[in-house]
């Protein structure tokens, strides 16, 4: 029997969710690597046996489950996170080389991804095979993302309030350009699913990091149960229109 699609649909509830997804990311990573002071290469193995554990399920699965599919993304924001960190602090390549890094991740998935499939539509996905490269680049995505937002803030100085203006700003453009222009909606949709993870990084800086650095304070544990509150909250309106959309 052929497995039904197994991914969300690309709509305004989806964008919502994955900038939420992505705070909660910035603010759960930080929290296991530093608050608990556990450091990035622990913080990189607890991502990841969550990770590895939630995407046999997501895998595993014949359709579409929205609470499972939003804890893969957690789970790739999360480890993208340590990943990122890794990369920049504990291995010292510097977030512009650490962007660099990733970015050429990202863009040799998906460059294997368009040569087996011909294309890079994200929805619907049915093969396991195409989900595996669906995965593999939006883990990418959202690790680049981290080192990005955390470049514009330190790197180029520009705070974590005019990092995320800047990364919503691009965000905004290209949701422009995809309602007003005939760019190719695939083209569009990676911009914007590579721009939504700094936006939200930076954004979790914002709500973490002191005064002093521009941040509000408000830590990485109360952070980190915002974010998952809304997230929770969305996820149940997301199973909800699901349903109504199967009956």
């Amino acid at each position: 029997m052929r497995t039904a699609n197994k991914v969300a649909a690309v709509t305004i509830l989806f964008w919502l969710m994955k900038i939420v997804a992505t705070t909660l990311g910035e603010t759960l990573g930080d929290f296991i690597s530093m608050t608990l002071n556990l450091g990035y290469t622990k913080g990189i193995l607890i991502t990841l046996f969550f990770f590895i554990i939630i995407l046999s399920i997501q895998l595993g699965v014949k359709k579409y489950i929205p609470v499972v599919y939003w804890l893969v993304i957690i789970g790739t924001t999360t480890l993208g996170t340590e990943i990122s960190d890794f990369i920049d602090r504990t291995l010292k390549a510097g977030y512009l080389f650490g962007s660099l890094i990733l970015l050429a991740g990202l863009l040799i998935s998906l460059f294997l991804w368009y040569r087996k499939y011909d294309n890079l539509e994200v929805y619907p996905i049915f093969e396991r095979n195409k989900e595996f490269y669906y995965w593999t680049a939006i883990l990418f995505s959202n690790s680049l993302g981290t080192a990005f937002g955390d470049f514009l803030s330190d790197n180029l100085g520009l705070g974590y309030m005019t990092g995320a203006f800047i990364t919503g700003l691009i965000i905004l453009i290209v949701v422009l350009l995809h309602y007003f222009t005939k760019i190719n909606h695939v083209i569009l949709f990676w911009i914007a699913f590579v721009f939504t993870r700094p936006f939200g990084a930076t954004f979790g800086d914002l709500l973490t990091k002191p005064l002093a650095k521009g941040g509000l304070d408000l830590g990485t544990i109360n952070a980190s149960l915002v974010s998952l509150a809304l997230m929770v909250l969305m996820v149940i309106i997301s199973q909800k229109r699901y349903r109504k959309e199967l009956s």
